[in-house]
């Protein structure tokens, strides 16, 4: 089997290109981004790439015909950040797959941790679809659901569960794949997307909130470097924690060994 992975510098991703590997697939190219930011080891995808020798190509060589794309089965794409046109989309034999972190309608887009947090989800998901011209519209391979934790869930710890969620979703699909099953196919439906307006509007703390809902804020946005919920005091844009976050911070400082 011939597949192309495109991804991002994430432990998931690391650990779905190295699950092809290891089970036979000819990984033709991989894409990962150009930027390495601050991402570790355990996350850079391109490292993973080079160390089975595997092509490192971007989407604009794809497109451009300059990567060998001949006899393809996969197009697969893992936290993907750009949308996949045509003719990337019907290249695949079994067809071009996205794993999304969240799940299919509900939450297609970006910002589904922060909503699911700030609107008191009982529950999340992550999800598999084939990819048409719309953005997380495809018909659905499969969708996995598992419970939040309301009092305590922030952006960040959704984020982790979500991604070793989706990683088994991508074994099991890939191995359906490899037995020579048909994937199975349901029309998503309607869906909801967020934009990045009712992001930033769903940040900002207002004091005459109830205190849970600002409680929720805090953990809906608490995903540093970035800025969590915030309140305006002159003209900037202040972080709110509470001491429950803190104390998180406080934790994963003493791990990594930054104490007095």
């Amino acid at each position: 089997m011939r597949a192309i992975f495109m991804g991002k510098h994430k432990r998931s991703a690391v650990g779905a290109l190295e699950y092809l590997v290891e089970n036979g697939v000819e990984v033709t190219a991989v894409v990962a981004p150009e930027k390495t930011g601050d991402a570790i080891a355990e996350q850079r995808l391109d490292r993973v790439a080079e160390r089975h020798g595997l092509a490192l190509a971007t989407d604009d060589d794809l497109y451009a015909g300059h990567i060998d794309v001949d006899d393809i089965d996969l197009v697969l794409s893992f936290l993907f950040w750009k949308r996949i046109r045509a003719p990337l989309i019907a290249l695949g034999r079994i067809g071009c797959l996205n794993f999304h972190p969240a799940p299919l309608p509900d939450m297609r887009g970006l910002g589904g941790y922060n909503v699911a947090i700030l609107e008191d989800f009982p529950d999340w998901g992550v999800s598999a679809h084939f990819v048409d011209e719309g953005f997380d519209t495809g018909d659905l391979v499969r969708v996995e659901r598992f419970p939040i934790d309301r009092g305590r869930e922030t952006a960040l710890s959704l984020d982790v569960r979500s991604q070793q969620h989706l990683l088994r979703v991508f074994r099991e699909v890939v191995d359906l794949a490899l037995g020579g099953a048909d994937l199975p196919r349901a029309p998503q439906g309607r869906g909801r997307y967020v934009t990045r307006e009712e992001l930033e509007l769903g940040r900002r703390i207002d004091p005459a909130d109830p205190p849970e809902l600002t409680e929720r804020r805090m953990r809906a946005y608490w995903y540093p470097p970035y800025d969590g919920a915030t309140v305006d005091l002159g003209g900037r844009a202040l972080t709110v924690v509470n001491r429950e976050l803190l104390e998180q911070a406080a934790a994963a400082n003493r791990r990594a060994g930054l104490v007095p």
